[in-house]
């Protein structure tokens, strides 16, 4: 397994994990400002990297397995569009 990602795939993936830094530091600066900084945020915060982020690696390796050439990349764009939206609608002030 090599972890390659195609043109778009890899600022698809800039994107979904941009998503996530960016709740990452929301979260932590919510925690700070209340006075309630705890490892459970970081602990999601990883869980979120296994749940979300590996299985879109898993997706772009399976590219070589499609014989024609769309399904597991529309299978990708749309969990990266899924994993973008779920962090953008979660991170309100």
């Amino acid at each position: 397994m090599t972890f390659a990602l195609t043109d778009w795939m890899l600022y698809s993936m800039w994107v979904v994990l941009a998503a996530m830094g960016l709740n990452f530091l929301l979260g932590l600066y919510k925690a700070l400002k209340a006075g309630m900084f705890s490892s459970d945020l970081i602990t999601a915060y990883l869980k979120d990297l296994l749940l979300f982020v590996f299985p879109l690696f898993m997706l772009s390796n399976m590219t070589a397995f499609d014989g024609t050439g769309w399904v597991m990349n529309t299978a990708y764009y749309v969990g990266a569009l899924g994993v973008v939206l779920k962090y953008l609608m979660g991170s309100k002030l």
